[in-house]
C-alpha cells in the first residue's frame, strides 16, 4: 500500500496537473505497482489512496474541475523542503522512472538499504495509525531476541540503515532501534500519543548521525585541505557547518554540535585531509586513536 501511495504522489507531482485517464495509462504500464496490468484504478481505491497520502505525508491532492478534472498537489513547493516528503520525491521519482524504463535499470545504481523494505512499511503504518507495536529485537550484543511494546515516534535513515526512535513501555527514556536488527513487528490495538514537544528533526539536530547523547554542545573547528573543502561545501556534514576561513591551501569549518561517536569517525575517515583544531580534548582523543592505528600497522 505504501508503494502505491508513493507512486501516485510522484505521478501527480511530476506531471503538475494530470487527469484520471492519464493516471490510469501510467498505472496500466507500471510493472512494479500494477504487475497484473489492470486497466484502471477503481474510483474508491483512488480516493482511499488520496486520503492515505494526506494522512501519512501531509500531501493534499486536489481536483481542478475547470481543467477537466485535473489532479494536482496543493502547495507543491513544500515538497522541496527537508524531511520525508523531500526523500519521497527525490528517491522514488527516480525509482518510478527506472520502473517505466527497463533499459535503464543497469545504468542507474542505488545504495542497498537492506533494512528498509521489510519493516519500514508496518512501522510507518503504525505511526500513521498511532498504535503501539510488538517489536522483537536482537542487538549485536545479544544472541537472544527480546520483544518489547514500543510507541514509534519517528524513523531516520543513516549510512544505509533505517533507525526508529521509539518510547518503550519498559524504559523511561527514548530508545533508538536499528531496523536491520529487528526480527519481527506486529501492530497492537493500543493507541499512543506523541508529546507535542517532540520533534524528530530537533531530536537529532544537535548531533551528526544517530547517537543522541546527553552532553554539552561545543564549537568544533576543523582544518580541511583545499580540494576536500569542495566536498564540505557541496554537502555539509551538519546544519551548523560554517566556513570561517578560506585561502588557497585550506579552509577552516566550524560546527556547533555534540561531538558524538559518528562525528569523530567521520572526521577520521578523511585521513590527512582533515585536522581537528579544537576543542583540545577532541583533538587529543583523535590523536590518541591515530597513534593506536599507527602502532597496530607497525606491528
Amino acid at each position: 500500500m505504501l508503494r502505491c501511495y508513493i507512486w501516485l504522489a510522484d505521478v501527480i507531482y511530476t506531471a503538475g496537473h494530470i487527469t484520471r485517464e492519464e493516471i490510469n495509462r501510467k498505472w496500466y504500464r507500471n510493472d512494479t505497482v500494477n504487475p497484473d496490468h489492470h486497466p484502471e484504478i477503481p474510483e474508491r481505491t483512488f480516493h482511499n489512496w488520496k486520503d492515505g497520502i494526506q494522512a501519512l505525508f501531509q500531501i493534499n491532492i486536489k481536483c481542478d474541475r475547470a481543467l477537466g478534472r485535473s489532479y494536482y498537489i496543493e502547495d507543491a513547493e513544500d515538497l522541496k523542503q527537508a524531511g520525508v516528503r523531500q526523500w519521497l520525491v527525490n528517491t522514488f521519482a527516480v525509482n518510478h522512472l527506472i520502473n517505466e524504463s527497463h533499459s535503464l535499470r543497469k545504468q542507474i545504481l542505488f545504495e542497498n538499504i537492506p533494512s528498509g523494505h521489510k519493516f519500514l512499511t508496518p512501522i510507518i503504518e503504525a505511526m500513521r495509525d498511532k498504535v503501539k507495536i510488538n517489536l522483537t529485537y536482537r542487538s549485536f550484543n545479544s544472541q537472544t531476541p527480546y520483544t518489547y511494546v514500543v510507541s514509534p515516534y519517528c524513523v531516520k535513515v543513516f549510512r544505509q540503515r533505517w533507525y526508529m526512535v521509539a518510547k518503550s513501555d519498559v524504559y523511561k527514556d527514548l530508545r533508538i532501534y536499528s531496523l536491520d536488527r529487528v526480527v519481527a513487528v506486529e501492530a497492537t490495538d493500543d493507541n499512543y500519543h506523541i508529546p507535542k514537544k517532540f520533534d524528530g528533526e530537533e531530536y537529532f539536530s544537535k548531533v551528526y548521525g544517530i547517537s543522541v547523547v546527553e552532553e554539552k554542545l561545543e564549537f568544533v573547528d576543523v582544518k580541511v585541505d583545499v580540494y576536500q573543502a569542495h566536498y564540505f561545501r557541496s554537502l555539509p556534514l551538519h546544519t551548523s557547518q560554517e566556513e570561517i576561513e578560506r585561502n588557497e591551501d585550506y579552509s577552516i569549518f566550524r560546527f556547533f554540535l555534540i561531538p558524538n561517536y559518528e562525528f569523530r569517525k567521520e572526521l577520521l575517515s578523511y585521513g590527512g585531509d582533515v585536522e581537528i583544531l579544537s576543542p583540545k580534548w577532541l583533538r587529543d582523543e583523535v590523536r590518541d586513536e591515530i597513534a593506536t592505528l599507527v602502532e597496530r600497522y607497525n606491528q
